[in-house]
């Protein structure tokens, strides 16, 4: 079993997306054996961000209601995949890369912003979300 932790700052907005279209995506392709999280460096438990529900669900995956989730200790066996090179540097070394630098530059923070930004920051993820999977796929 691969573990896939996606990481951004408050887990409401970009994590939460990149974890729903990772799932989503894999249920396409029937891939079962990855195992997919995603958690914010300042999480404080609110809930996951209207206009990325809204967004979520024009992509036609979940946008069920949860909870921000606060990263805790990294865990070895799991590959923690940022937003942007600066988180990817908070987190340090080990199994980290940026999503970002799949595209070739960072995905941005929606927070606060109208439905719209949400839903151009959620083709950004998802195009990088198709990158990843396809070079994991590689690497078996």
């Amino acid at each position: 079993m691969i573990k896939l932790c996606y990481v951004c700052t408050g887990n409401t907005c970009r994590s939460v997306m990149a974890e729903r279209l990772t799932k989503m995506e894999l249920k396409k392709l029937g891939v079962k054996n990855i195992k997919v999280s995603s958690r914010g460096i300042n999480a404080t438990g609110e809930n996951i961000a209207v206009n990325a529900k809204s967004v979520l669900k024009r992509f036609g995956a979940s946008g069920a209601n949860r909870k921000s989730v606060k990263l805790g200790k990294l865990d070895s066996n799991t590959l923690y995949v940022t937003m942007t090179q600066s988180q990817k540097n908070v987190l340090g070394q080990g199994k980290v890369i940026s999503l970002g630098s799949l595209i070739g530059k960072d995905i941005q923070d929606p927070y606060g912003q109208n439905e719209e930004i949400y839903f151009k920051t959620a083709q950004e993820i998802y195009q990088a979300v198709k990158i990843l999977l396809n070079k994991m796929r590689e690497q078996k």
